[in-house]
């Protein structure tokens, strides 16, 4: 299978779990939500949802032609990475959720390196 048919696969993937970030938060709390009780009752874990949610869609839309949408992987890459960052340091401040070292903060590097993998290996190799 090529990289690009693999970036293709990723993309959708990633794009679904990024629609799910709510029902995570509902499953696995710890691992998911910055805040105690559900995951509704935090105005800015909702607004995390809403924008994973819409990158979700957008990510789902670029499967379809990755080439086109290099603009968009990239940024998926980058503010993954950074945003994963941010949580692990966050994640030993008093009080906060040890879960996210574990959760969130994994998925969000494991998502930057598919993608970074699968962007830049067939851009170099340029094998789809």
């Amino acid at each position: 299978m090529s990289r690009l048919k693999l970036l293709q696969i990723a993309l959708f993937a990633f794009g679904v779990v990024f629609c799910l970030v709510y029902p995570l938060a509902i499953i696995w709390p710890s691992g998911w939500t910055w805040h105690d009780g559900p995951p509704s009752a935090s105005h800015y874990f909702m607004m995390i949802v809403g924008i994973y949610a819409t990158l979700g869609i957008f990510l789902i839309r670029a499967s379809r032609d990755p080439i086109s949408h290099r603009s968009l992987i990239e940024f998926t890459i980058w503010s993954s990475v950074v945003h994963a960052l941010i949580m692990a340091v966050q994640s030993y401040s008093p009080g906060a959720h040890m879960g996210h070292m574990l959760g969130d903060v994994p998925a969000l590097l494991f998502v930057a390196a598919v993608l970074a993998w699968l962007t830049y290996s067939h851009a170099a190799t340029n094998d789809g």
